[in-house]
């Protein structure tokens, strides 16, 4: 197993985290994205992944792109420690909040928007800034709502072990500190990324501890 991974990549990220719950020991493969205006854009990264992102997975002849399927794939493939609760309901709440972060805040702050805003558009450092802020704010604010007072919450997202949910989470959060983003009106988001950060699973997928930081 093998993934294409870039170690500021929130996306890879959660799927590091995944892997290292799971005990698998993948192959990492460093994709760039920066370096000679990114090696996503490769002849030969581009026949597996015609979306140029990371991550990838790559399993015999799966070559499996997106984050979420991702860890649902390794959740059905190695089903011990569950990153899913065993009910339909917990795991429709666990999705949802997943999505909140992977198909919400990320998608409009990641790396190629961020870029075209300053490379196309023209925007100064400053605005890219607020842009990246006003959509992370808007986020955290519903998820912290959604998780904050809610019965199915435990030490983490979801109950009392780490879920998908939570591999969306700390990188979340990881990245808006890079941004100095204002984490103290989500105090259960941060009360859980804490707990999270702790364990060294979490700590093993740090964008610092990979090969190519």
């Amino acid at each position: 197993m093998k993934l294409y991974t870039y170690f500021r990549s929130s996306a890879a990220y959660r799927v590091r985290i995944a892997l290292a719950l799971k005990g698998i020991a993948a192959e990492l493969a460093p994709v760039h994205l920066v370096n000679g205006g990114g090696e996503q854009f490769s002849a030969a990264y581009s026949e597996k992944n015609p979306q140029h992102l990371v991550p990838l997975l790559e399993h015999g002849d799966l070559l499996l792109p997106q984050s979420l399927a991702i860890i649902e794939y390794l959740d059905e493939t190695h089903p011990q420690p569950p990153l899913l609760p065993a009910d339909a309901r917990g795991r429709a709440r666990v999705r949802a909040l997943s999505q909140v972060i992977a198909c919400d805040i990320h998608p409009i702050d990641n790396l190629r928007v961020l870029k075209y805003l300053t490379d196309k558009l023209g925007v100064s450092p400053e605005q890219k800034t607020d842009w990246y802020r006003h959509w992370v704010a808007l986020g955290l604010e519903a998820l912290e709502r959604q998780v904050a007072h809610a019965p199915e919450t435990g030490l983490y997202c979801h109950g009392d072990q780490p879920t998908m949910a939570d591999c969306c989470l700390v990188p979340q959060l990881y990245n808006a500190r890079r941004f100095d983003c204002d984490l103290s009106p989500y105090p259960t988001l941060t009360a859980i990324a804490a707990r999270c950060e702790a364990l060294p699973a979490f700590v093993s997928a740090l964008p610092e501890n990979q090969p190519d930081a």
